[in-house]
């Protein structure tokens, strides 16, 4: 007998009176056996009471769409709920699937094309779920009604609403003392970020970038308290509890896809911990291999203290690059698009704008492996002379004896030829050379006897190795002598001013014997030969040797 009083109820709701089953005996266009015999595609429609969400309808049911089944679903539970009663909810069995009942009368109907099966969902669960949301919907809407329970929730909104506002003109009347304690503490950080001694934070910049920060701290504490405030408020109040609970379960959501993201990442997170904690242990180990060397104390023909700077570098940024390689693909997100894109976009920029930099860098790396040229040395390099100060990976700093500083790309010393004045002396210091042109009727043991007074009479050349005179060609007019020497500089800037007391010594020492220092030129045969008597070849400063010279 129930099954057939549920039968007839839902061939009522259906045809939307009673007795319009037997109105018409033809189909007719429009009628539902017309429906019935051309079915299509359906979209689905959400059954909703007091803005609860009861059902999600799919299926077709004798011609009538989702949306018509849904309408009047709608318009029968409304109808049910004007009449008062209990509102007892039940699901009854029927041919067509599952009948929901509000205290014995038809509600709804649910077709097993209504359950989502390729998620798993059943009829008797799409019944169960929607029988539970039904019975709340009902008791808000008897909530809803009542004078009573909506002054409690009016009460409650409004406390809720004075604590809210106190708490957020709280926030918003500490923002200058946190911008306050935030800038000092970033200027105390700040001040030991330094680059050769220069801050690189601006005062100014870090203020403003503190109370930038603490305004955006203000504005997201405001907008989740704006936000809990909200959904507690919604809550309150019958009719708009599922919105504030729909609000509740996003926020909640996404917190819990979160949590469910970082929790599902610890594992792999672990992963790459420990493969950057073991490349950090071996640039711990040999981190005193290192030391020994740049101290002088390493036993390694291959390692010395010029090489080990660079070398501890290069040894460095390889196991890191290495780590970073190893541990690329358990770092959290490093299987995702937007990864991959970033990956790609640093790698061209690397290859478009990277071909000078790492030719730069390999001439550096030659510079420093070739020890063409060491940290303290004094070289000329094309029109530049001075003392290496620094020999970096991209450039080498020089500093010239007139104070000033030079910067020359790597490549550019590749390219060019450096005359090292310090490698081959003995110890550290450098070479002094002068140049003089004298003519030939100046005795030459005399004019190297001269020269040497002048070198050993100059301050900071040494008197071993002692100061050579050579040579170095017989033109027509004149003889080109070159003195040499070496001198121990503490400082860039001495060489030059050893350069200048060596010149000035020579100018004294060679007024004091009445020799001019010129070049003779001839437009004729002179009336007399330029040659030197032998009389007058030990003419002083010249001492006559053992070997005649």
């Amino acid at each position: 007998m129930s099954r057939f009083l549920a039968l007839l109820a839902l061939l009522m709701f259906v045809l939307g009176a009673p007795g319009a089953a037997t109105a018409q005996t033809t189909p007719s266009a429009g009628s539902p056996a017309t429906a019935l015999a051309l079915p299509g595609p359906a979209e689905p429609a959400q059954v909703v009471v007091q803005h609860r969400k009861i059902a999600l309808l799919r299926g077709t049911f004798i011609g009538v769409s989702p949306a018509e089944r849904a309408r009047r679903a709608e318009q029968g539970i409304d109808e049910l709920l004007d009449k008062g009663g209990p509102g007892l909810v039940t699901v009854t069995d029927a041919p067509q699937g599952k009948v929901l009942l509000i205290d014995g009368a038809f509600a709804m109907v649910l077709m097993p094309e209504d359950a989502d099966a390729p998620r798993g969902q059943t009829l008797d669960v799409l019944a169960n779920d929607a029988a539970q949301a039904l019975t709340g919907a009902i008791a808000e809407t008897r909530e809803a009604r009542d004078k009573g329970r909506l002054l409690h929730a009016a009460l409650y909104s409004v406390l809720a609403t004075a604590i809210f506002v106190l708490v957020v003109w709280a926030a918003l009347r500490i923002r200058s003392a946190v911008a306050a304690r935030t800038t000092a503490l970033l200027e105390s950080k700040a001040a030991d970020i330094q680059v050769g001694g220069l801050g690189i934070l601006h005062p100014g910049r870090i203020r403003l970038a503190a109370r930038r920060l603490v305004d955006v701290g203000i504005v997201l504490v405001v907008a989740m308290l704006t936000y809990e405030w909200l959904v507690y408020v919604l809550k309150r109040f019958a009719y708009t509890r599922a919105w504030g609970e729909e609000l509740g379960s996003f926020l909640l959501g996404v917190l819990r896809r979160i949590g469910n993201g970082v929790l599902g990442a610890l594992p792999d997170l672990a992963v790459a911990v420990c493969i950057f904690l073991l490349a950090r242990g071996v640039v711990v180990m040999v981190r005193p291999m290192f030391d020994r060397a740049e101290r002088g104390w390493s036993n390694l023909p291959w390692l010395d203290r010029d090489l080990a700077v660079p070398t501890r570098r290069i040894f460095n940024t390889a196991v890191w690059l290495f780590a970073l390689a190893m541990a690329y693909p358990y770092l959290p997100g490093a299987q995702s698009d937007a990864f991959k894109g970033i990956s790609v976009l640093v790698g061209l920029m690397l290859t478009l704008g990277g071909s000078s930099l790492v030719g730069q860098g390999a001439s550096g790396l030659i510079l420093m492996y070739s020890r063409t040229i060491r940290v303290g040395e004094y070289v000329r390099i094309n029109d530049q002379e001075g003392t290496v100060t620094e020999l970096g990976t991209f450039t080498t700093k020089i500093r010239t004896g007139l104070g000033e500083e030079i910067s020359m790309p790597n490549s550019v010393i590749m390219s060019s030829v450096t005359k090292n004045y310090s490698r081959t002396v003995r110890g550290p210091g450098y070479i002094l050379d002068a140049t003089l042109t004298i003519g030939y009727d100046t005795p030459w043991r005399q004019v190297e006897a001269m020269m040497v007074e002048a070198a050993r009479r100059t301050e900071g050349v040494l008197d071993a190795p002692a100061p050579n005179v050579f040579k170095t060609a017989l033109s027509d007019f004149y003889v080109e002598y070159r003195l040499v020497c070496q001198a121990i500089p503490s400082q860039p800037r001495p060489r030059a001013e050893v350069m200048q007391l060596l010149h000035s010594h020579l100018l004294d020492v060679f007024n004091e014997h009445g020799v001019q220092i010129m070049s003779p030129h001839y437009f004729g045969d002179p009336p007399q030969a330029k040659v030197v008597p032998q009389s007058q070849w030990w003419t002083a400063p010249a001492q006559r040797t053992g070997n005649g010279a």
